[in-house]
């Protein structure tokens, strides 16, 4: 199978590039930086697609569409927009909603959702989950909330907890997930912590790299056993 994986951060990227196990070939496409490795005999193509939305669903696009691939993963960091969510706590994002969206006042939808969704949230794929699940069954299931913020206010964190029960936050996963459903590609991303609710960013500098890790190390499991 031909899987890519979406990578937003460089500190991010370097649980992959730094992984000794692995035989990597850079591949340069449309002024991208591609890396492509083998695991488990499936040919795995690794993109640091840079912070946001935008940037997140064309490097997910590009992976589509000039390497054929047939399943997205994403891992990175996200914040915690809960008090009791520690540093290196795992997730599986369950489903996530793009919360910077919002056309319901020219169209017959509600706040943040997009046409095709029966609601705000956009959905993962549950058999692609329910692998990752099998796999780590005490990972925590979540929503998280997704915009082009980093977030360090806690009145927002507590505004986007209250308002979606979400319990993490992140820049790029709406876009990932969203353009991998257009594309009728499963997809799934999990997030690990950096930065605590009460965190005011320089905790993200902290753990951003080990926090990573272990969120890789969970990708390079799953591709085991697809």
């Amino acid at each position: 199978m031909k899987v890519g994986i979406v990578v937003a951060v460089v500190r991010e990227f370097e649980a992959f590039l730094e992984d000794s196990s692995l035989k990597v070939e850079l591949i340069k496409s449309n002024h991208h930086d591609v890396y492509k490795t083998l695991i488990n005999n499936n040919e795995v193509f690794v993109i640091n697609s840079g912070y946001g939305e935008i940037d997140a669903s064309a490097a997910t696009q590009l992976l589509i569409s000039e390497f054929d691939c047939e399943m997205i993963l994403n891992y990175g960091v996200v914040g915690a927009l809960k008090k009791d969510l520690k540093v290196k706590d795992l997730f599986l994002i369950d489903k996530v909603v793009h919360y910077d969206y919002d056309v319901s006042q020219i169209d017959p939808v509600r706040p943040h959702q997009y046409n095709e969704f029966k609601d705000e949230f956009i959905p993962t794929n549950k058999e692609l989950d329910n692998k990752i699940i099998k796999l780590m069954p005490n990972i925590k299931c979540c929503i998280c909330a997704s915009g082009d913020k980093f977030i360090v206010d806690k009145a927002i964190k507590e505004d986007l907890s209250n308002q979606f029960d979400a319990s993490i936050c992140d820049m790029e996963s709406a876009a990932i997930i969203r353009t991998s459903y257009k594309n009728r590609i499963p997809c799934a991303s999990i997030k690990c912590i950096s930065d605590t609710y009460d965190g005011d960013g320089k905790d993200y500098e902290s753990n951003v790299v080990e926090s990573s890790s272990k969120a890789f190390n969970l990708i390079k499991n799953l591709l085991q056993i697809i």
